[in-house]
């Protein structure tokens, strides 16, 4: 059973430096942006980050960059942050650049235990430099290791007292792999509701895979670059 927080301070309490955090959302949709400005203001520092990108500059996972709390990402995507391009640039930030679907599978991979599976995504290119791989049905496969993180940091739409999660729309991304591929996995929600009123058919990510759960105050729910007709 999840237990239940109250206070963003003691829910992120034991994430210490050096750590490995996967970190649910994809662009700026289904971030955890709570969890993400009080461990800002935790002030950790030398952090191993696991998410399909960086956030922008200002808000998201770019908060963190911003105050150089990051030593390396592994993410897919990182074309809406500045500062993620200055640093990577001069040697601040270690990236690993990993193919958005072979990113995905392998955090899906950590979460079910398999270590490491082959993918042809990547071959012939740089990100198969030095690596190993294998030749099935006269095609050629990159083997890729799985991936798992010391805390899994979610955002979900609804969670139930035991800690069962439905996610919103777009919000399914990166959230329930990662879920799966924490050693903790900390979500903070929009709504908490009694053991028993989530359909068991609509659940997302079982409790079993859930070890911490806070209701936010708000999520701003940005949009990283907003258009409009002219």
């Amino acid at each position: 059973m999840a237990k239940i927080y109250t206070s963003y301070t003691d829910i992120v309490a034991d994430i210490h430096d050096h750590a490995t955090l996967l970190v649910g959302g994809f662009g700026l949709v289904g971030i955890p942006e709570n969890l993400i400005i009080a461990l800002r203001d935790k002030g950790i520092k030398n952090l191993t980050i696991v998410s399909n990108n960086c956030g922008v500059d200002d808000w998201g996972l770019g908060l963190l960059l911003k105050e150089k709390q990051i030593k390396k990402m592994v993410s897919s995507y990182v074309g809406e942050n500045k500062e993620f391009e200055r640093q990577f640039l001069s040697g601040e930030l270690e990236v690993e650049l990993t193919p958005q679907g072979t990113l995905a599978e392998r955090i899906r991979a950590g979460g079910a235990g398999i270590p490491a599976f082959y993918t042809p995504a990547g071959v012939g290119t740089p990100i198969a430099e030095g690596r190993e791989t294998r030749d099935f049905n006269g095609k050629e496969y990159l083997l890729e290791h799985a991936i798992t993180g010391d805390f899994a940091l979610i955002k979900a739409w609804k969670a139930d007292k035991m800690g069962n999660l439905v996610f919103r729309k777009t919000a399914q991304n990166f959230n329930p792999m990662m879920a799966a591929a924490g050693k903790i996995t900390i979500v903070e929600v929009e709504e908490i509701v009694e053991t028993g009123e989530l359909a068991p058919d609509q659940i997302h990510t079982p409790s079993v895979y859930v070890q911490r759960v806070i209701l936010a105050p708000s999520f701003e729910k940005r949009i990283e670059r907003r258009t409009v007709r002219s």
